[in-house]
Order: structure tokens, then C-alpha cells, then sequence
């Protein structure tokens, strides 16, 4: 059965393959696949069938089927068997003969077949291709196409049966006279040759290793008589092209005896062909493969030949080539191959030809030249190994060239050379200048610069180039090292190479750091075997004066230092240590500049002056006399020129060098420097007054106070720590402070006071850093620190000139730990100061200087840094933490930006600090996490991006903080908190969303790693957070909040009074329009876990409700299964309590007033803002029947109470502009809460005629309630049939309440529903007359008035039952006229009307029996009971209708197709299938475009996995519409039955009837529209899965 549905299936589509559609003809052989690809056999052998027995089908459409089957053998040739493979090769052979004449398409596409089954089965298509070879017939052009395609596929297979193919072919090649035939055979011959070519390479893998060349030579050498002497002379390009690709592999095969002997012809009439023809790629490409094979049988004849050989391949190579022809480029490859076969067999002729060209003029020849002999130097280096030095003699002509397309075509052809060792000869070096001149040309002055027409680009220039080449060469070619090194050296002084220095200096640095790794042995250059290098000194010297202009020549000023820097132990072995940390200095000064910011002046003193210097300052620490040393000291002073700053510090550098070995004579140098004559001159009385004088001594005592520092940061601390109080400090304050007559005066010179911030701090390090430093008593650290704290609040905040803040804060750092220690108030002011000075710093504009502020700013925070570092190290505690971080607080929330990514900086640097040396001995809680977590983690969403990233960093540490007190170890890696790590690229991102995901995903990590104890204390600072000054923090804190809530909410219940107070009140302070949806969010979520304590916290919220306990509420509607839940629960709080109490306004009120309970009324009002939220809907309908029964009796108590006084106050003032504007009252706000439900609920007919007739108008009042009542009872009948059931079990309950005001009103509701058909309709008429009959006998009289009225209706509702249910009336009509004694009772005169009605429409025997049988009580009827499930036969109903709404999605009408949206939409939510759901809201809103082929499929697939018993009625319904007269509804109804089939499972097979499915697909391939006929292709292609 399942063979015969396939044969239907391909058979059916096969029929279809005439289509004059293209793309319907290509989706018909798509089909016929993929019907192939799970069924081969049978598709395949349908396909035989086909074509057999339709001898008269069109080729195109036979090619079309045959492209197909060869698809499908393509990939499953190995399923089929031999007699199936057998039947379609004879199929094959007979379509490929069929026509004499070569129809490309067809015989294209047999070929194809024969070739896929010859993979596999090539014994018999072999046998059958050879059998199509008939002795002295000429073969089919197919024939001949499929042997050569099959023997390149398969050439294993094919090469053992070439013999047979030659013998028949070569006799008939002489009858081939039709061009197309001949080219034919050359393909075919070419093929052959190359598959022969590879069997032979393959031989260890080939089936008969004992096949040889000598197997085809003769045949070969037959067949290439005729193409070469014949064929080869045709004026038919083509076919010569054709004959020339055949020629050059069949040359490998022939004998070498005939190769030999053909080569005089065979060359020169491949040769000529360069001339006719404009093509000349396959010309060489052939050319190179002859010279292979006459080179590998060591022809001779190749030197005749050779000069021939080489002007034809050298004319090829100099023709200029586009990159925009690849057959041109290819072209040149294949000539330069030839060029290598002839060097390698004749190298010496080839150079004798090539180099002599070198000396020609000609543009064109030199560079073609120059190319063919870099190829040969690359390809050709064995035979080239003793040219060398004839090749480098070759070059001295093209070096002088000044055309820069010849100096390219030289450069790469030295680059050539250093590979392969022709540099390492005599003659080399001028390769290697020739290389450095060409770097050293200025790149706007190229010589002969190319012409706008030219596609030179500037990478590509001659220097561009030789850069390259020589960093290449140097870096990547060892056999180099020893060429270069150090000859480059000898390069760096001449003037002409100074353009050169950079890439000189960059190789000759790697070369250097190449050699110090190899050794010191090979480093270290001897001079005296290089004469000709420069000295060291010169070398240093060029070296210094080129940095001097450090940006010139690509920044050369870098590597020249770099390269000094390597450099030393060649120059001097005693200058390694202090180059090693003067050049980085100078490097790093170099960087923090751009060329158009270095002080010219500054840099020149820095190289050369701080440099001399510190030369000076080593050498007199080298000397032994004590002598030398004060002598040169004391010139020093003499001599120095003070004024120049950079002087200042190379003399103070200098002493210090010195005082490593000489402290006593270099503080007593000082010290008689400032008592000796040249000194007090410049200090006199006379000359302080003088401006000019004073500026001067400034800056000699700024020197000398420069010079107290360096001596005490470089001597030997021991030796320092007996000084520095008697000698060092006391001599610096001495020369910062001037007595005048003798009156203490402070400079006013900034770099003065820069001296002794800079001195201090030096001499401060020198005291912490000494061995003894713990044991050494301070006695002026008070005074230092003082000192230093007036310096930095002298410090201007508005901007940042000098180093006097970090300088400062540094030397207060290193006091930190010395003694004596200071008080906590004493560091407290410290901080406070030291952070107000570095935190209310404007930041800096943009300008000239901006690297340099930068550098200033930053290491002023470092400072900054290390001071607060070092007094955390003093108190490492979390009460020491919290201590720090409170003084970072004003900063981390300030409103300046600028002012919270420092703070956040500094905070993140402490807390890593912390957490690097915490070393917890017991366990203990870290009690202030969550409020350290709650003040950082916000700020992960600042405004500024460095600031999120600090605040991720403050927050990793923290929670390892948290760990680490937990006992984990210090280098335990938790999985949660390190992927904080992977979140910080998230918070850079500029897009919003992206940056508060990360927040959240921030949140997540919080909640599961933060103590449950904290957790209270981290939400309330986090709610805090909301009124933080930058809007990004507040969310990201609403963020955090409600991840918090969402993790780890369910441990919250006893807090949950206290959290929703919280952000109650925080509604009220915080303004911003996130706050409020946020808040919204985490009362659901609050909810969600503790539904009832956040109910009962917010009925606590006072009366009447401001508008933002308003949107709590509404919150709570967000979800339904939590709106079910909050409805339920306000619904048991309004019936909790007493809807209202009785209470007298005076003592002698004969009428109590009805005072409204709180409960109850807040439970309403929370009820109405709740229906305010239109997600509420789904709730209200599963509520439907409790919520308006309950509100309808609660409007019914509420008529006429009145509100507490405290609220009646509050009324008649007016509420504030907070509150919300609803009324109160509390019949008022029960009406509006039931009109809110009618809304929610899909009742808004029954709302809107409540509108129009006044209804709720006349329910608020005592009058007109019970009318109300009745308009409500009607219109609910009229438009809210369906939901009255439920309602009516609900008021059941009610006959018995206590208010008899609620048993009037819903006496009132069921009286009226008689009065409607839509009781008899729903099977409602016996439980309402039940119902009625039970409160006829009620104590309230409004009560049995309105039940006779309800039975009275029945005469307008369902007069057609009055007759069935007479004696019941009657009974209650005449019970009713005896209500009471009063004749004019309502009641009384409610039944005289009842029976009015009723009369004419009962039977008589009724009246009479109910005459008789007044007194009798009529047993009331029982409920009918209303079998089977309403929503599965809803969704029955929905399913039935699934696949028309589908389909007319296609429908032409536009208002149709979105009926269709529309109804798919609204069935969604009921269908039991979330997925379903989903896929119908992703792809049917409205205004969005439908992408029909998408939606169906994922339709299909959900429907197929959650209703698969539905297959079998959707494709029923398919099949139906494919009879749909319009064409968008046809073509849908089968690509909907493909998806389905698809999606479906082969177990569902029973449900589908394929035989309909075909015969109706069969109908629409022949439709008019191509697109039905396309789907319906498509469609039977997917049928195969269950056939």
C-alpha cells in the first residue's frame, strides 16, 4: 500500500512537470526530491516509468525530471540495487542517443545521471557507454561529455576501461568534421588524460596497481597526431583553445621517443598561438604543462627551443596586468610556472637571457624582468645557489634606476634575496642600503610620483614598501641576524639616512633584544673589527639629538630613546640602572603629549639637563675623596642656574645620587653652601623688598629644600632617621619660613611651597621606609600633618595646577603608622579635608594640557587612594569599613557626576583592599552589608559609565566580603558573584534597556548570595534610593527592589506591613514617572507571595485613597490568577464586618443614622481601583457571579448610610490634590465598583442601558433602588443572558441575609428575569420560581409584593409555561390576597394584578383545583441539571472553526482577513495552549505585518504537538477549501495541509485519507493561478512522510 501511495504521489507530480511556469515547474521537481530523499527506489523507478511511457514529452520538461532523479542519486545511490540502477542507466543511455543533434539542457542533465550512478555502479554504466560506442561511427557528443565527466568523478573507476574507450574512438576521430563534435572530443581526450594522469599518481590506492603509462601512450599519441596536425589549424578560436587545453596533459602520456620528436613542431605551434589569440591563459597554462613533461623525460630539444621559449614567456610577463581580469593574472602565474620548469632544467641560459635585460630602458621590460627573477630566486633556489653572485653583480644597474615601478619590482626582489642567502655575499650590503635609502626618501618627494590614472597607493609607495621590507627581514629572516647586526649601526649618523631612523631603529632594537637573549657574548659589538661603525658616542649623541624633535620621521623621537635604552651595555656597562629608569620617564612624558602640546623647551631640558645631572650625581658617589666631593658640590651650588626648574631638579637628584655614599659630607655641603658669602648675598635685608631679588632667592631655597628630600629618599634610611629631625627638617623649615626683623613671614611663591610639599613627602618615606621606623618617635608628625592639611585647603577647587594636594596627601599617608598617632577626631578632619579637596573638583575643560591634567588628576586620586587605605589598614574591621564609607556617602550620592565616579573609584579601591587582607579568625556576621549593598548597587546604573563600573567592582566585593566572613577562604571562587564580572561590558552599553537587564541580572546575584538578616536592611536603603538625584540610579534601585522582592520575597511576609508603608510614603516625597510603575511592580510581586498581608496592609491606608495607593491597587490586577486571588480577598473583607452601625446624632433622635463601617468601604473602594485595570478582565470573569452578587448587595445595605465624620470632614474641605477625586460616599462608591465589574466583565451593553435609563442614578436612592434593581434585572437579561446562571446560584444564598433591604433588592432582580424569555431560554424558569416560592412567606411585605410580581411576569416572559406551571401560581396568587387584614396592602393589590395577568392564559381544571387547594403548599421543583463540560465543548467549537480562520487570513477582503486576526487573537487565551497563544499575539496584532508562510508553520507545529487527534478533521477542512473561489484561500488550504503533514507523526497516519489528498491536490495542480498550483507541488512533496 505504502508503494502505491509513493507511485501516486510521483506520478501526480510527474504530470505537473509541463507547467509553463518556471518556478511552479521548479517546485515540482523540489517535491519529486524530496519524495526521492525518503523513498529513492520508488521515485526513481516512477521516474523511469514516466519518461518511457511518455515517448512524446517536450526535452525541457524530460530534463526537468532527469535533473531531478539525478538530485536525488546524487545523495542515495548506494540504496538503490542493481536492477533499479540497471533499468535507469539503459533509461539514461537511450534519453542521452535519443536525439542525433546536441540539446544541451537535456543531454546535460542524462549526463548528470549516468555520472551519479557511475559513483556507484560504474561496471554497468561503463558497459553501457561503451556499447553506445559503435566501430567506425562516430559517437554522440553526450556520450563523449559523460565518458569525460565520469572519468574526472570517478577516475579509479573509469581508467581501467580507457583502452576500450581509445580503441573505439581513435579510428573515427578522421570522421569528426563538425566543429562541435571536434571540441568534443578534445574534452573528452583531455579528461581522459587527466584521469589517467591521476590513477597513476594514485597507484598505492588505485584498484590495479599494475596499470602503466605504456597502457595509453599509443593511443594517446594517435589522438594527439590528429588534434595537434589537423584540428590545431582550424580558424575556429574555440576549437584551438579547445585542441591546446587537450595537448598539455595528453604530452605527459605520450612516449617519451614521440614527445621528443614532436617538441621541435609541438613548441613553436603552441608559441604562435600567443599571437592570435587575446586570451593567452589556457596557451600557457598547456605551454607549462609541455615543459613539464619534456623537462621530466630530459628532452634535449628544449635548448633549440629555449630562446624561443623565453622571449614568447618574457613578452607575456612584462604586459601589464589588471586586477580587474583574473584570467589576466592567471595567465602570468601560468607563465612564471613556466619559468621555473625552465630554470630548474636550464638555469644558466635563463639568467643569460634575463639578466642582460635588466640593463634595457624599457619601463615595462626592466619591471617584468626584475619579476620572473624574484620568481626564480623563490622557486628555482637549489638551482640558483652558485648564481648568486652573478645575480647580485646583475643588480647594480636596476639600483640606480629612479622609476619608482622598477624600485618596487627591486625592493621585493632584495626581499627575495635575504630569504635565501644572497645578502650574506659579497655585494649584499648594497642591497641592504639600497633598502635604507629608499626608507630614508621623504614621502612627498618620491621621484616620478605616479599620475592620477595610476592605482598606486600611498601603502604601496617605494618607502612604504622598503619599511616593510626591512622590519620583515629583520624580525622574521635568523639568517639575517648576524648580516644586520651590527652593520645597520653604521646607518644612524649619516644626514641622507635620517629619514630612515625609525624603521632603523626599530630593527636594530628587536635585533638587539634578539642578540641580549642569545647572550651577552654575541651582544656586545668590538669595535675594533667594525671599523666602520660609528663610536658609542656618537651614537648616543645622534640618538639624543634626533629625540630632541621627537615626532618627526613617524615618531622617531620613541624609538631612538628605546633603542638607547638597549643600547647601554655597547655605550657604557655602569648606565644600564639609571637609563633604566630615566628612559621610561622621558618615554611616558613623551606619551602623556601630542606633537602639537610639548613644551619644546621642557623636553630638551628633561633629555639633556636631568640626564647630565644624575651622570654627575653617580660618578662623585664613585669617588673616594671626600675632597672631590664637597669641591664639585660646592661649584655645583655656585653654578647652578636656579631660575630653570628642570635644573633645579637635576641639582637635587645629583645630591641625593651622591648622599647614597656620602651623607654626612652632602649635608654639611649644604649646610656651609647656606652660611658661605654667595648665599647671605642673595639673602640680605636690603634685597627682600626688591620683587626681582625675592623671586630669585625663592628659587634658590626651593632648590635647596628640593635637595633635603632627594638626600633623605636615596641615602640609607638608618643613616637618615638620626638626621632628620635635627639636620634635615629643621634646615627645610628653616629656609620655607623668613624671619624679618624677626617676624615669621610664609612665601607666597607656589613652587616654593611645591619644593617643600615635594621634600616632605620624600622625607616622610624615607621614615616609614627604615627598618626602625617602628621604633621611632616623631615628635613633629602633629606638626607635619597640620602643615600638610593647610596646603591642601589652600588648594582652589575650581581647577588643578600643581601636584601640592598629592604630594601632601602622600606624606600624610606615610605618617599614618608612625609614631606618635594621632586621635580619631584629628584623622576624621584629615579625610573630610583630604576628600573635599580631591572629590569638589571641577573637572577639567578639554585643552591643550588635557593628557597632562589628566595624569596630575589621576595620581592625585591615588593619593588620595593611599591615604584612606592607610587608615582602613589601621582599624580592618566592618565597623572601620563603615567608618571610611560614611565618609564617602555625601559624595557617592551627590548630584554632580563628576563627584559620584570619584567617590565610587575610591570606594570600589577600599573595599578591594579590604577584601585582599581580611583575615577572619572566627566567624562573625558582617552586620552592615545590606546597607553597603543598597548604597552601591544602584549607582551600577549611573549616568556616568565609569561610575557603573566602579559600583559592579564595589558590589563583588562586598558579597566576597560576605563570604569571607562566612569562613570561605580567600581565593574561593563562587560561580554566582563572579558573574558580576561578565555583566560590567553590559553596563558601558548606551542602550537603556540593555543597561537596567544588567541591573536585574545584578539583583539576581544580590538575592541569592545576601543573608537573610540583611535583607531587610539592604530593600529599606534601596528605597531610599528612589530619590536619588540621578534618574538612572532610581531605576536601576526600583530594578534591584523588585528583583530582590521577586527572589527572595517569600521571607518577607512579617515585613511586608512595613515595606508597603515605606513605599507608600516614598510615593509621596519622590517625584518621577518610573517611581510609580516600579512601585506597582513590587506590590504585585509582594503580593504574589503574600496576597493577604499586602491586602490587609493596604485597606490600612487612610480615606479616602490618594491616587498613589490607588495605582498600588491597580498593580495587584497585573496578573489573573493574582487578580482572582485579591478579588477574593477583598470580596471576604467587605462581608467581614457590619456594612454599617446605627448611632443616634442626639440623644433624643427618634431615628438612629446609619454610619458607614471602615472595612467594608475601604475593601469597595480598593475593589473599584482594582477594576480601574483593564488586565483585570480575565479575574472578573471567574469571579463574575460572587463580585456582582456581593457589590449588588452591598449597593442595596449602603442606600442611604452615611460616611464616619472624620471622612464627612474631610469631604466637605475638599481632598488635596493627591487624593484621589472619586466619591465617597458609600452607596455611590458601591455603584461604581458593580458598574466597574459590568465594564470588565464584557457586560458594557448592560452598563451602557443602565446609562441611558437612569438606572444607577435611581439605585443610590432609598426611592428609586428598587427600580433600579429592575432596570438592572432587565438589562442583564437582554444583554448578559449567558452569565445569569451563575449569578442566580449566587443570590441563592441571599434569601436569608439578615438586611432585609438586600432580600428586597434581590427579590426585586430575580421578579424581573420573568419578565424576559431569556428565563425559559436558559432553562432558568423552574429554579427562579423556585426561588420566588421560597420567599413568599418572607417578613418583609416589599419581599412577598415583588415575589408575586416575579410570578406575575411569567406571563409576559414565558406565556406558553404558564398553563404548565398554573395551580403554582394560583396557589401564590391567592395566598398573596390574603397578606395581611389591610385590603389595600401592596402586597394584596400585587396580586389582583398578578392574577390579571395570569387568568386568561391558564387552564380551567387549574383554576378550579386551585380553588380548592388554596391552603396547599406546592412542593417546589428541583434545579434541572445541565449536563457536560462548557469549556470543552467550547473549544470543540473553536477547533472546528481553526482551519477556515486560517485560511481566510488569505481572504482578498482586508475586513474578512482581520475578522480572522481578530477572532484567532480572542480564542488564544482559551485554547489550553500557551504556545498556541503566543505564536497568535506574536503574529496577529493588528498593523503588523503578517508573514502568512512563518505563522502557518509554527501554528501547525503547536497544533500537531498539543492536539494531534486534530489532524484528521483539519485536513477535511483543507480539502474543502480547496475548491475556495478565491485564489489566496486555494493556495493556502495546501500549504497549511503541507505544514500539518509536516509537523505530524507517523502514528497519526490513520486519521488522513491520502487518497482524497492527492485527488484534490491533483485538481489544484491544474488550477490557473501558478501560486495554487505551487502549494499544491509543495504539498504533495510533504505527503510522503505518511505515505
Amino acid at each position: 500500500m505504502t508503494e502505491s501511495y509513493m507511485k501516486k504521489l510521483s506520478s501526480t507530480l510527474l504530470d505537473a512537470i509541463t507547467d509553463k511556469d518556471p518556478l511552479v515547474q521548479e517546485q515540482v521537481c523540489s517535491a519529486l526530491c524530496s519524495l526521492g530523499e525518503v523513498r529513492p527506489v520508488e521515485m526513481l523507478r516512477t521516474c523511469e516509468e514516466y519518461l518511457r511511457q511518455h515517448d512524446k514529452l517536450a526535452h525541457p520538461y524530460r530534463a526537468a525530471v532527469l535533473r531531478a532523479m539525478e538530485r536525488v542519486l546524487s545523495s542515495r545511490a548506494s540504496e538503490l540495487d542493481k536492477d533499479t540502477a540497471s533499468t535507469i542507466i539503459l533509461l539514461a543511455s537511450s534519453e542521452m542517443t535519443r536525439m542525433k543533434d546536441l540539446v544541451g539542457d537535456w543531454q546535460q542533465a542524462v549526463s548528470g545521471v549516468l555520472v551519479a550512478l557511475g559513483r556507484q555502479f560504474i561496471s554497468k554504466v561503463m558497459e553501457e557507454l561503451l556499447h553506445r560506442l559503435q566501430p567506425g561511427a562516430l559517437p554522440h557528443c553526450a556520450v563523449l561529455h559523460t565518458l569525460a565527466s565520469l572519468s574526472v568523478a570517478n577516475a579509479f573507476g573509469v581508467v581501467p576501461f580507457l583502452p576500450s574507450i581509445l580503441s573505439s574512438l581513435l579510428p573515427v576521430l578522421g570522421m569528426a568534421k563538425q566543429d562541435t563534435v571536434r571540441m568534443a572530443f578534445c574534452s573528452a581526450l583531455q579528461r581522459f588524460s587527466e584521469g589517467a594522469l591521476e590513477y597513476l599518481a594514485n597507484l598505492d590506492r588505485a584498484p590495479d596497481p599494475t596499470v602503466r603509462k605504456d597502457a595509453f601512450t599509443t593511443d594517446i599519441f594517435s589522438a594527439y597526431d590528429v588534434l595537434f596536425h589537423h584540428w590545431l589549424q582550424s580558424r575556429e578560436a574555440k576549437l584551438r583553445l579547445a585542441v591546446v587545453e587537450a595537448l598539455g596533459p595528453m604530452s605527459h602520456l605520450l612516449p617519451s621517443e614521440r614527445l621528443e620528436e614532436q617538441l621541435p613542431k609541438l613548441l613553436p605551434g603552441i608559441l604562435a598561438l600567443y599571437k592570435k589569440h587575446s586570451e593567452t591563459f589556457y596557451v600557457s597554462k598547456s605551454l607549462g604543462q609541455i615543459l613539464e613533461a619534456a623537462v621530466s623525460v630530459g628532452s634535449r630539444t628544449l635548448d633549440t627551443q629555449l630562446d624561443a621559449l623565453l622571449a614568447a614567456l618574457h613578452s607575456q610577463i612584462c604586459v601589464p596586468v589588471e586586477s580587474s581580469s583574473p584570467l589576466a593574472m592567471s595567465n602570468q602565474k601560468e607563465a612564471l610556472r613556466c619559468f621555473t620548469v625552465l630554470a630548474c632544467n636550464s638555469p644558466d641560459r635563463l639568467l643569460a637571457f634575463l639578466l642582460p635585460r635588466l640593463d634595457t630602458n624599457n619601463e615595462r621590460t626592466r619591471v617584468g624582468t626584475l619579476q620572473v627573477v624574484r620568481h626564480v630566486i623563490n622557486s628555482a633556489a637549489a638551482q640558483m645557489e652558485d648564481k648568486k653572485p652573478f645575480i647580485l653583480s646583475s643588480m647594480r644597474l636596476p639600483l640606480l634606476d629612479t622609476n619608482s615601478k622598477v624600485k618596487r619590482a627591486v625592493v621585493q626582489v632584495i626581499s627575495a634575496m635575504a630569504h635565501h642567502g644572497y645578502l650574506e655575499q659579497p655585494g649584499g650590503e648594497a642591497m641592504i642600503e639600497y633598502i635604507v635609502q629608499q626608507c630614508a626618501l621623504p614621502p612627498e618627494q618620491e621621484p616620478e610620483k605616479p599620475g592620477p590614472s595610476s592605482k598606486d597607493s600611498k601603502a604601496d609607495s617605494v618607502r612604504a614598501i622598503s619599511v616593510r621590507t626591512l622590519y620583515l627581514v629583520s624580525t622574521t629572516v635568523d639568517r639575517m641576524n648576524h648580516v644586520l647586526w651590527p652593520y645597520l649601526l653604521q646607518f644612524l649618523i649619516p644626514v641622507r639616512f635620517t629619514g630612515a631612523l625609525t624603521p632603523l631603529c626599530r630593527s636594530l632594537m628587536h635585533l638587539a633584544q634578539k642578540r641580549q637573549e642569545a647572550g651577552a657574548d654575541t651582544f656586545l659589538i668590538q669595535y675594533d673589527t667594525h671599523a666602520s661603525l660609528p663610536s658609542p658616542y656618537a651614537v648616543t649623541a645622534r640618538l639624543l639629538v634626533v629625540s630632541s624633535s621627537p615626532y618627526l620621521g613617524d615618531g622617531r623621537g620613541v624609538v631612538a630613546l628605546r633603542l638607547l635604552s638597549v643600547l647601554h651595555p655597547n655605550i657604557h656597562p655602569l648606565l644600564g640602572q639609571h637609563w633604566e629608569t630615566t628612559v621610561p620617564l622621558l618615554l611616558g612624558y613623551l606619551d602623556e603629549h601630542m606633537e602639537e602640546t610639548l613644551p619644546q623647551e621642557e623636553w630638551e631640558e628633561r633629555l639633556l639637563m636631568n640626564f647630565l645631572y644624575k651622570c654627575i650625581g653617580t660618578t662623585l658617589g664613585a669617588a673616594s675623596s671626600k675632597e672631590v666631593v664637597r669641591k664639585h658640590l660646592q661649584e655645583l651650588l655656585e653654578t647652578a642656574r636656579y631660575q630653570e626648574e628642570a635644573e633645579r631638579e637635576g641639582l637635587a637628584c645629583c645630591f641625593g645620587i651622591c648622599a647614597i655614599s656620602h651623607l654626612e659630607d652632602t649635608l654639611a655641603q649644604l649646610e656651609d653652601f647656606v652660611r658661605s658669602e654667595v648665599f647671605r648675598k642673595s639673602i640680605g635685608i636690603l634685597n627682600i623688598f626688591k620683587d626681582r631679588s625675592e623671586n630669585e632667592v625663592e628659587k634658590v631655597k626651593s632648590a635647596l629644600i628640593l635637595c633635603y628630600g632627594h638626600v633623605a629618599a636615596r641615602a640609607p634610611c638608618e643613616l637618615v632617621l638620626a638626621k632628620v629631625e635635627s639636620d634635615i627638617l629643621r634646615n627645610v623649615f628653616q629656609h620655607f619660613n623668613t624671619k624679618v626683623l624677626g617676624v615669621k613671614i610664609e612665601t607666597k611663591d607656589p613652587a616654593l611651597k611645591l619644593c617643600l610639599v615635594q621634600s616632605v613627602c620624600m622625607i616622610s618615606h624615607a621614615i616609614c621606609s627604615s627598618t626602625q621606623a617602628g621604633s621611632f618617635h616623631f615628635s613633629r608628625k602633629a606638626e607635619l600633618v597640620a602643615q600638610m592639611m593647610e596646603f591642601i585647603r589652600a588648594e582652589p577647587l575650581d581647577s588643578l595646577r600643581t601636584p601640592i594636594r598629592k604630594k601632601a596627601m602622600l606624606t600624610c599617608t606615610y605618617l599614618v603608622s608612625v609614631e606618635p598617632a594621632l586621635d580619631k577626631q584629628a584623622w576624621a578632619d584629615v579625610i573630610r579635608g583630604c576628600l573635599h579637596s580631591v572629590m569638589a573638583l571641577l573637572p577639567e575643560p578639554k585643552g591643550e594640557d588635557g593628557g597632562c591634567q589628566e595624569s596630575l588628576y589621576l595620581d592625585t586620586l591615588h593619593a588620595l587612594e593611599d591615604l584612606l587605605t592607610s587608615l582602613l589598614q589601621q582599624n580592618m574591621t566592618p565597623q572601620g569599613l563603615q567608618m571610611m564609607i560614611e565618609h564617602l556617602s555625601p559624595w557617592i550620592k551627590s548630584p554632580r557626576g563628576h563627584e559620584r565616579a570619584r567617590a565610587l573609584g575610591v570606594s570600589a579601591h577600599l573595599l578591594r583592599y579590604f577584601l585582599e587582607h581580611l583575615r577572619v579568625s572566627a566567624l562573625v556576621p558582617f552586620h552592615n552589608l545590606g546597607l553597603l549593598v543598597g548604597l552601591f548597587s544602584p549607582r551600577c546604573a549611573d549616568l556616568w559609565p565609569a561610575t557603573r563600573q566602579e559600583a559592579m567592582d564595589c558590589v563583588h566585593s562586598l558579597l566576597y566580603l560576605q563570604l569571607g566572613y562566612e569562613g570561605f577562604s580567600q581565593d574561593y571562587r563562587d560561580d554566582v558573584v563572579e558573574r558580576l564580572l561578565s555583566l560590567k561590558d553590559g553596563l558601558v552599553h548606551p542602550d537603556p534597556a540593555i543597561l537596567f537587564h544588567t541591573c536585574h541580572s545584578v539583583g539576581q546575584i544580590i538575592a541569592r548570595r545576601l543573608p537573610p538578616d540583611q535583607l531587610i536592611s539592604l530593600l529599606l536603603t534601596m528605597f531610599e534610593g528612589l530619590g536619588d538625584h540621578d534618574q538612572n540610579c532610581s531605576r536601576a534601585a526600583t530594578v534591584m527592589i523588585n528583583c530582590l522582592l521577586q527572589e527572595r520575597g517569600g521571607a518577607l511576609q512579617e515585613k511586608v506591613p512595613e515595606i508597603v508603608s515605606v513605599l507608600r510614603s516614598k510615593l509621596q516625597e519622590v517625584q518621577g514617572e518610573h517611581i510609580l510603575p516600579a512601585a506597582q511592580h513590587s506590590i504585585y510581586l509582594l503580593a504574589t507571595q503574600h496576597c493577604a498581608a499586602v491586602v490587609s496592609s493596604l485597606l490600612g491606608s487612610p480615606l479616602p485613597l490618594d491616587s498613589h495607593t490607588c495605582m498600588l491597587w491597580r498593580a495587584l490586577a497585573a496578573e489573573p490568577h493574582l487578580a482572582t486571588q485579591v478579588l477574593g480577598l477583598l470580596l471576604e473583607m467587605m462581608n467581614r464586618d457590619v456594612p454599617f452601625k446605627e448611632s443616634r446624632a442626639f440623644l433624643l433622635g427618634r431615628t438612629p443614622d446609619r454610619v458607614a463601617t471602615l472595612l467594608p468601604l475601604s475593601a469597595s473602594c480598593a475593589l473599584f481601583e482594582v477594576m480601574s485595570t483593564p488586565a483585570v478582565g480575565p479575574a472578573v470573569l471567574e469571579l463574575y457571579p460572587q463580585l456582582f452578587v456581593a457589590l449588588l448587595l452591598r449597593v442595596s445595605c449602603t442606600v442611604g448610610v452615611q460616611l464616619p465624620r472624620n471622612l464627612q470632614a474631610l469631604e466637605r474641605r475638599g481632598a488635596s490634590p493627591a487624593l484621589a477625586t472619586r466619591n465617597l460616599e458609600p452607596c455611590s462608591s458601591a455603584v461604581d465598583t458593580l458598574r466597574a465589574v459590568l465594564l470588565r466583565s464584557g457586560s458594557e451593553d448592560v452598563a451602557q442601558r443602565m446609562d441611558q435609563e437612569g438606572g444607577w442614578e435611581l439605585l443610590r436612592t432609598s426611592a428609586g433602588h428598587e427600580e433600579g434593581a429592575t432596570r438592572l434585572a432587565r438589562a442583564m437579561a437582554e444583554h448578559a443572558g449567558p452569565r445569569l446562571p451563575l449569578v442566580l446560584k449566587a443570590l441563592a444564598c441571599t434569601q436569608s441575609s439578615v438586611y432585609e433591604v438586600q432580600r428586597v433588592t434581590t427579590t426585586a432582580f430575580l421578579a424581573e428575569l420573568l419578565n424576559s424569555n431569556v428565563a425559559n431560554d436558559l432553562m432558568l424558569l423552574d429554579s427562579l420560581l423556585e426561588s420566588l416560592a421560597a420567599r413568599q412567606k418572607d417578613t418583609c411585605a416589599s419581599v412577598r409584593r415583588l415575589v408575586l410580581r416575579g410570578l406575575a411576569n411569567l406571563a409576559s416572559g414565558s406565556p406558553d409555561k404558564v398553563r404548565a406551571h398554573g395551580p403554582q401560581l394560583l396557589t401564590a396568587m391567592i395566598g398573596g390576597l390574603d397578606d395581611g387584614d389591610n385590603p389595600h396592602s401592596p402586597v394584596a393589590l400585587e396580586a389582583m394584578v398578578g392574577l390579571a395577568q395570569l387568568l386568561h392564559l391558564m387552564e380551567t381544571w387549574d383554576l378550579r383545583s386551585g380553588l380548592l387547594h388554596v391552603a396547599i403548599r406546592i412542593r417546589p421543583f428541583f434545579d434541572s441539571v445541565c449536563h457536560g463540560d462548557c469549556e470543552d465543548i467550547f473549544l470543540d467549537q473553536v477547533m472546528g472553526g481553526m482551519a477556515p480562520l486560517l485560511l481566510h487570513l488569505q481572504d482578498p477582503q482586508t475586513t474578512v482577513a482581520s475578522a480572522c486576526r481578530f477572532a484567532l487573537l480572542m480564542c488564544g487565551p482559551n485554547l489550553a495552549c500557551e504556545e498556541l497563544s503566543a505564536a497568535f499575539q506574536k503574529h496577529l496584532q493588528e498593523g503588523r505585518a503578517l508573514h502568512f508562510g512563518e505563522f502557518l508553520n509554527t501554528t501547525c507545529k503547536h497544533l500537531m504537538q498539543h492536539f494531534p487527534d486534530l489532524l484528521g478533521r483539519l485536513l477535511s477542512t483543507c480539502l474543502f477549501y480547496c475548491k475556495s473561489s478565491w485564489e489566496g484561500v486555494r493556495a493556502a488550504a495546501p500549504l497549511l495541509t503541507g505544514f500539518l503533514v509536516l509537523h505530524a507523526e507517523p502514528r497519526q497516519q490513520p486519521q488522513v485519507d491520502l487518497d482524497q489528498l492527492i485527488s484534490a491536490f491533483q485538481i489544484l495542480l491544474k488550477d490557473p493561478a501558478p501560486e495554487v498550483r505551487t502549494r499544491a507541488a509543495e504539498a504533495l512533496g510533504r505527503l510522503v512522510k505518511l505515505a
